[in-house]
C-alpha cells in the first residue's frame, strides 16, 4: 500500500485500484536507513521541512539531511519534488519576503535580526515606510511556533517583539483570507476566515498575540475575525490575477508544491500576497491527490523525453514519498 508518514503517523492516500489505473508504484522511505537499497526511485515527493529546520541545531537531523543530499547528488536522474534549496528559502521569511517584494504586490516589511535597542527598530520602521498596526511573524516559517504572531499598534509596543522576526504593515482585508494551493500547472483557491479590520495609524491599544492557524481554520469563530456591519463589499477574487501570480511565483521559486496567502485590500481592491507556504496541507482541496498524480506523470513524461534511459521501467514508476510528507 502507499503510505505517507509524518514521523510515526501514517495514512493511506491512494487506493490499490487507483494505483493500478495510474500505473504508479508508491513506497515510503526511511531516512534513517541507507536510501539506495530502498530504490530505485524515479520521483521523490517529500516534505523535509522538519529535518531542514532541526538540522540547524540537531546533529542527528544534520546527518539525515546530509545523507539525503548525498543520495540525490549521486542519482541525478531521480526527480525531486521539490528542490531542497528552493524549499529552504521558503522556510526563512527573510528570504521568502524578498521574493514577495519583487514584482509582486505585498505589504512593506522589515527584517529584525536581533534585539537591538528600541530606538533603532523604531527608526527602521519609519525609514522602511511601515504603517501601524504592524503584524509580527517569526523568521522561521515552519512548525507550530511559526503560527504565533502579534499585532503591534504603537511605537512603544515594539518592545513586545522577539527577534529574529519580520514586521509587516497590516492591510485591512475584510477578514477574508484566500489560500491559493499550487500543484504544478494547477492551482486551487480556498476562502478562510482572517483578522478583522483595524483603524489605520498608531493607537494606545495593547499588543494582540494570536495563533494564525487557529484564526484561519475553516470553522474558526473569534473576536479577531468579527467584522463591523458597515463593512463594504469586496470584489471577487480575480481568477486571471491569481493565475498570473501563480505563474510568476512558480518561475521565481522553481517549485511545484506550495501555497500562497492572498488578501484583497479593502481600500484599493489590490490583490496582495502576505505569505508563501512550503508544501501546505491542502485542506479543503479534494482534487489534490489527482492533481498531484497528474503532475507527477507530466514531470515523468517530460523527463523521459529528455532522458529516455533515465526511467527505471517504461510501465512502472517508482514514486517515493518521504517520511515527513504532509499530504
Amino acid at each position: 500500500s502507499a503510505e505517507i508518514g509524518q514521523k510515526k503517523k501514517k495514512k493511506k492516500c491512494v487506493s490499490q485500484k487507483k494505483k493500478k489505473k495510474i500505473n504508479l508504484f508508491l513506497r515510503s522511505i526511511d531516512l534513517t536507513q541507507p536510501l539506495a537499497p530502498q530504490g530505485p526511485f524515479d520521483v521523490i515527493v517529500h516534505k523535509l521541512s522538519d529535518v531542514i529546520v532541526e538540522a540547524e541545531h540537531d546533529s542527528q537531523s544534520q546527518q539525515l539531511l546530509s545523507n539525503f543530499q548525498s543520495f540525490v547528488s549521486a542519482h541525478p536522474n531521480t526527480v525531486l519534488l521539490d528542490p531542497l534549496p528552493a524549499m529552504t528559502k521558503l522556510l526563512d521569511r527573510f528570504a521568502s519576503y524578498r521574493i514577495m517584494n519583487w514584482r509582486i504586490c505585498s505589504p512593506p516589511y522589515l527584517e529584525v535580526h536581533s534585539a537591538s535597542d528600541l530606538s533603532s527598530i523604531q527608526h527602521a520602521v519609519m525609514a522602511q515606510g511601515l504603517s501601524f498596526p504592524l503584524i509580527c511573524k517569526t523568521r522561521v516559517a515552519h512548525g507550530s511556533f511559526s503560527h504565533e504572531m502579534s499585532l503591534i499598534f504603537s511605537v512603544g509596543c515594539l518592545a513586545d517583539i522577539h527577534p529574529p522576526c519580520v514586521l509587516q504593515s497590516f492591510v485591512n482585508h475584510g477578514a477574508i483570507l484566500h489560500k491559493v494551493f499550487v500543484v504544478g500547472e494547477k492551482h486551487f483557491c480556498v476562502e478562510r476566515p482572517s483578522l478583522k479590520n483595524f483603524p489605520s495609524g498608531p493607537c494606545d491599544r495593547e499588543t494582540i498575540f494570536f495563533n494564525s492557524h487557529q484564526v484561519s481554520k475553516p470553522e474558526s469563530s473569534s473576536d479577531l475575525t468579527a467584522l463591523d456591519e458597515q463593512m463594504p463589499c469586496l470584489p471577487p477574487l480575480s481568477s486571471q490575477a491569481v493565475a498570473a501570480l501563480v505563474r510568476e511565483l512558480r518561475a521565481q521559486l522553481g517549485m511545484a508544491l506550495f501555497g500562497v496567502d492572498v488578501i484583497i485590500n479593502i481600500h484599493t481592491h489590490t490583490l496582495t500576497v502576505i505569505d508563501i507556504n512550503i508544501f501546505p496541507g491542502y485542506e479543503g482541496v479534494p482534487q489534490f491527490f489527482s492533481a498531484l498524480l497528474s503532475h507527477i506523470e507530466s514531470v515523468l513524461d517530460k523527463h523521459t523525453s529528455e532522458c529516455p534511459r533515465a526511467i527505471s521501467s517504461p510501465k512502472t514508476t517508482h514514486t517515493t514519498v518521504g517520511p515527513s510528507a504532509a499530504l
